[in-house]
């Protein structure tokens, strides 16, 4: 503890000492435990490894267990049996707790099989760390990096000055760069150089974050459409192939003439439908004309469709011209209607 103090006392005295001189003191600080948790071959080895705890965990409450039962069977037996064997079953489970607690202190004590373990893991690792640090404080200009779950303890920490994200991204980086091509290293090389910069300011990082998200919004944007696009081009699809199997029907002679006419979907399908129940009468020999004669053009489709919109119009202006003739007798009506009443 007495270290630990006398380790910020100096720091805080070169701190002042550098600031009176007029440089400014940047420190940093790293969180060793969170950038362990966050390295994927750490947590593969350290789920391994809690298994074997578990298992020495179960062995050691199975050696619990036997030594209970056994105190149990001497406590129920004790009025049957001699002095003698009493002294010697008490000796046998004295030999059975001094050797369940040197087991349990083997796996898990200090300097157990577990700390050691452990410790084994997280060194290549760490190691890996402490490189990746000093990297960064030499290219960034750092005084002082702390570790945060260390002994040290750090009262305040603005999140601003932790560095942990950029050690994993070196990590990160130097687990990938030996899968990557030639080009695929020069894009991973611009990356980098973003996220740098990204890290020297954070008014960039605030620009970056907007221009990503309005890249994600432009991006759901364009699917939205292409969605769009796709239902309107299936729509297509289905009715195109409607038509051209009631052209084959027309063609085959297969169309009944007593057969319901559809509710058309569009107008184009009621200028289609309106046509076929024209043409399904059947004549006096028991065909139709429809079967005798050639299938529609395109032509003659589009000439159909623009005289059943005509026929519509003309239906929708004929029945506002009798509506608003209506409310004008109706409004001569009551105006007559007042006239009488007031004479």
């Amino acid at each position: 503890m007495r270290k630990q103090f006398l380790f910020i006392f100096l720091a805080l005295i070169v701190a002042n000492t550098s600031q009176a001189q007029g440089k400014t003191t940047r420190i940093g600080y790293i969180d060793m435990e969170y950038i362990l948790e966050n390295v994927s071959d750490y947590k593969e080895a350290k789920s391994q490894l809690e298994q074997k705890a578990q298992k020495w965990k179960q062995e050691v409450e199975a050696k619990k267990l036997n030594i209970n039962n056994l105190k149990e069977s001497l406590k129920t037996e004790k009025a049957l049996l001699t002095k003698e064997l009493i002294e010697e079953r008490e000796t046998e489970i004295k030999f059975l707790e001094q050797e369940m607690m040197d087991y349990q202190q083997k796996q898990f004590g200090s300097d157990g099989n577990l700390m050691r373990q452990k410790a084994a893991l997280a060194k290549p690792i760490q190691d890996q760390v402490f490189t990746a640090v000093q990297d960064i404080a030499e290219a960034k200009n750092y005084d002082f990096v702390f570790d945060k779950s260390s002994d040290l303890t750090m009262l305040f920490s603005n999140k601003r000055f932790d560095i942990s994200d950029q050690v994993l991204r070196i990590l990160n980086r130097t687990e990938k760069r030996e899968q990557l091509t030639k080009k695929q290293l020069k894009e991973q090389e611009a990356k980098e150089n973003m996220e740098n910069a990204i890290d020297e300011n954070p008014a960039m990082a605030d620009r970056q974050k907007a221009l990503d998200e309005k890249r994600a919004a432009r991006e759901k944007l364009i699917q939205d459409r292409k969605l769009e696009q796709e239902a309107k081009r299936k729509e297509y699809d289905d009715r195109r192939k409607a038509l051209q199997e009631e052209r084959e029907a027309k063609k085959n002679g297969t169309v009944s003439g007593t057969a319901p006419v559809a509710v058309p979907a569009s107008a184009a399908d009621a200028a289609k439908t309106n046509s076929t129940a024209k043409t399904a009468t059947p004549t006096a020999t028991g065909e139709t004309p429809a079967a005798q004669q050639p299938a529609m053009t395109k032509a003659e489709e589009r000439q159909l469709l623009y005289e059943q919109r005509k026929k519509e119009l003309e239906e929708r202006r004929k029945k506002i011209l009798e509506e608003r003739e209506a409310a004008k007798k109706a409004k001569e009506a009551e105006s007559q209607k007042t006239n009488t009443t007031n004479n």
